[in-house]
């Protein structure tokens, strides 16, 4: 009778270990998933924010060129040309932005992201020299405003 008891008292230590130990295998998996899920939209978060940046400084080259070539000669061959690569770099800024905006729940992120851009994107239209610095002053500093309001979601 006593072997009985001690065979029982055996398997249940046993049967216990093992629920012990899965429920601890489990909460470790979930605790890694959750780590390895936080980890890829911290870095798809810094390929993007850096993307978009980058975007936007390419599009405001252009822009600036663009503002220059049209002062020079408004309907000529240059112009035409600079202004159709002003256009092609806005939309992958755009694209770009798109992406900003799918990857934070971030309101002040995306209001960030959409002051650069639209500042940007004014940089073509001053009349003046003395507009178009301040326009481009005010469109570095959109892009450098966004670039700290984002980083806090990166770290």
């Amino acid at each position: 009778m006593e072997a009985l008891w001690t065979s029982v008292v055996a398997v249940g230590g046993t049967l216990l270990g093992a629920v012990v130990t899965h429920l601890f295998q489990r909460l470790a998996s979930r605790r890694g998933e959750l780590f390895a899920r936080s980890e890829a939209l911290r870095q798809e978060r810094i390929a993007t924010y850096s993307a978009f940046a980058a975007a936007l400084e390419e599009y405001r080259r252009g822009q600036t060129e663009r503002w220059y070539r049209k002062q020079q000669d408004p309907v000529g061959e240059a112009f035409v040309a600079v202004r159709d690569e002003a256009h092609r770099l806005r939309t992958a800024a755009r694209q770009v932005l798109y992406r900003v905006t799918l990857l934070t729940d971030d309101r002040e992120v995306i209001l960030a992201a959409e002051r650069a851009y639209q500042c940007t994107r004014d940089v073509s239209t001053a009349q003046d020299r003395a507009e178009h610095d301040a326009g481009d002053a005010r469109a570095r500093q959109a892009i450098e405003a966004f670039i700290s309001r984002a980083s806090p979601l990166v770290r």
